[in-house]
């Protein structure tokens, strides 16, 4: 008689710049929290560094990585994260997406970006659980928020739902000897909207105390909302299981939903 599998959470994963990785406080902690949650049967995750519209379906077979940045030494260029592909999750991600309306696309060559590959090297370091990206469609809160609702039945089916990208990102002026008073206001609103469950707040960013600073463009807060609709019908607790800051400015606080 086979167990249907454990209900899994939908994560917001701050992962900053590709050098993040190479952080041995940060590793461990997403180390732990990788290891608390088990092991997935699948992994969907949307990153900061793929926008597209209609969803787009990623590689489903194992394809190059997408190095997808420069003015990094050469060793965040080698990285490899050669995780099976995850073809009948992509399949499933369709039915469930048409089944609202909504048309979807494929891009079958592009492989996982480092948004996706640099927090799965150490949430899920075995290398063996099937991964698929898809892209973002927007980065306002309706069609991502949708989104992450409409991908809600997958947690069901044991497959972890990741948002990737930081709860601070001004790459311009994030890099400080100290935290900037911009991103401690900004992390502590998004706390305590967390901490109150106010979803509300939480998609009504624009009016965030700081958010100007703490994001020039919203694409790295993006992934929140997908994670944050992926638990709209799922209610259970929210948790921030790393939090502080990373090179001053960068925010490492992630999230936990369910």
């Amino acid at each position: 008689m086979s167990v249907a599998p454990a209900r899994m959470p939908a994560l917001f994963v701050s992962h900053g710049d590709p050098p993040l990785a190479a952080d041995p406080v940060w590793t461990s902690e997403l180390i732990q929290w990788g290891a608390a949650i088990g092991r997935p049967t699948a992994i969907l995750i949307v990153s900061a560094h793929w926008e597209r519209r209609p969803v787009t379906i990623g590689a489903t077979t194992t394809v190059p990585l997408r190095h997808d940045f420069k003015g990094f030494p050469d060793r965040y260029l080698r990285a490899q994260y050669p995780a099976p592909g995850a073809p009948a999750l992509a399949e499933r991600v369709r039915a469930l997406l048409e089944a609202t309306g909504e048309r979807v696309d494929e891009n079958p060559e592009r492989g996982l970006d480092h948004g996706a590959y640099v927090p799965l090297m150490f949430l899920a370091p075995s290398f063996d659980v099937p991964v698929l990206q898809i892209s973002l469609p927007a980065i306002v809160p309706a069609p991502v928020y949708a989104l992450g609702r409409a991908l809600a039945p997958l947690r069901d089916e044991g497959v972890l739902l990741i948002g990737s990208g930081s709860m601070t990102y001004n790459p311009r002026d994030g890099y400080q000897k100290a935290t900037p008073p911009w991103a401690v206001e900004f992390d502590t609103w998004a706390g305590a909207a967390l901490a109150r469950g106010d979803i509300d707040a939480l998609l009504a960013v624009e009016k965030a105390p700081a958010v100007k600073r703490a994001h020039p463009r919203l694409d790295h807060y993006a992934p929140l909302w997908f994670a944050a609709g992926a638990a709209a019908d799922m209610p259970g607790p929210i948790t921030c299981p790393i939090t502080g800051f990373w090179q001053g400015g960068f925010s490492k606080r992630s999230v936990q939903f369910g």
